[in-house]
């Protein structure tokens, strides 16, 4: 398990898109990944990674007879994949201690960042 921070991956999206007023889109396309929108702080990293675990058990899950990873689903399911963000002036609005963080729930894997900007 792993949370990678991509805010600046964001970010860069909104300013090459040229809007200054609208929405932005970040969706994770992988069932085994979720998207979460807090402090990158290493101590609460490790705070939500043990609370992912402690909540989303590895064992006992039917599932796991197929891919031995119904945890990670699971976790997704409940996290979600996606999140919305208004663009205002040009910027991504978000908090002073909110990152854009990818959630690797059963890695190491290669995943992919779909951002979508609409706006004027």
């Amino acid at each position: 398990m792993e949370v990678i921070d991509i805010t600046d991956l964001v970010e860069d999206s909104v300013r090459k898109s040229g809007i200054s007023s609208g929405i932005c889109l970040v969706h994770l396309p992988h069932a085994t990944a979720a998207l979460i929108a807090n402090e990158n702080e290493s101590g609460l990293i490790r705070d939500i990674i043990r609370k992912i675990k402690e909540e989303f058990v590895r064992e006992g899950w039917e599932h796991d007879r197929i891919d031995d990873n119904a945890h990670a689903h699971i976790a997704s399911s409940f996290i979600g994949a996606s999140r919305a963000f208004p663009v205002v002036s040009g910027r991504l609005m978000r908090g002073t201690w909110q990152n854009l963080m990818l959630v690797e729930l059963d890695g190491p894997r290669e995943r992919k960042v779909v951002i979508t900007v609409v706006g004027d």
